[in-house]
């Protein structure tokens, strides 16, 4: 998508809550696992095959066949999946509060539905929830915020205002260390493809 996020007004930046992945392989296959059993339960292999409807309709056979994390993570798919269609519309018409407002639901619905913000296995650790709790405390409305990645512990994704983005950074790398904050550049230009041309040289094609 091409959009111009310098002049948005806002910075996106990346946040290192500390947290371990070695022993996150489990909460990573469930994720697949648990999506698909729902798929199975109707007859099919992935969630694609069917619709958010057909889950929301035989809620209570599906409680049935499977848990209910299961689920709600089928339920977090569809929905995640249509947002990224709303956030490349609303970058293409310019509307960068739209943009940010499908972040937050996104990032919600990670925590609620999907559940990926914090390993079942060790819920004591909650580094990205603590890290998006603070971000909405110093935003204060302003901006967005979600876990970045596959979740479970490393990194939180912010879009900050500029004008917080010295205090923002101040307060994170208060929490999680010096050096927890890395300001991310966004290139204008959507995907590009380098060609060469006839004499050789690079050629830069969008």
């Amino acid at each position: 998508v091409e959009f111009d996020f310098a002049a948005s007004g806002f910075s996106m930046v990346i946040v290192d809550t500390g947290g371990n992945h070695a022993d996150l392989n489990d909460d990573y296959t469930a994720l697949e696992h648990e999506m698909k059993e729902v798929a199975r339960s109707f007859g099919g292999q992935v969630l694609r095959e069917f619709s958010a409807e057909k889950v929301l309709q035989n809620l209570a056979f599906l409680r049935t066949r499977v848990n209910d994390r299961a689920i709600l993570r089928a339920l977090h798919f569809y929905a995640d999946d249509q947002r990224v269609v709303d956030q490349v519309a609303s970058l293409q018409n310019n509307d960068f509060q739209e943009f940010l407002r499908l972040i937050i639901d996104s990032g919600n619905s990670s925590w609620m539905l999907c559940q990926n913000c914090y390993s079942h296995k060790n819920s004591e650790l909650k580094g990205i929830t603590i890290a998006l709790a603070a971000t909405e405390n110093v935003l204060k409305g302003k901006g967005a915020w979600r876990v970045h990645g596959g979740g479970f512990a490393g990194t939180i994704q912010a879009f900050v205002p500029n004008d917080l983005l010295a205090d923002y950074v101040r307060e994170m790398n208060a929490v999680f260390g010096d050096m927890a904050c890395t300001e991310l550049m966004i290139r204008p230009a959507g995907a590009i493809r380098l060609a060469k041309t006839l004499s050789g040289g690079p050629r830069l094609e969008n």
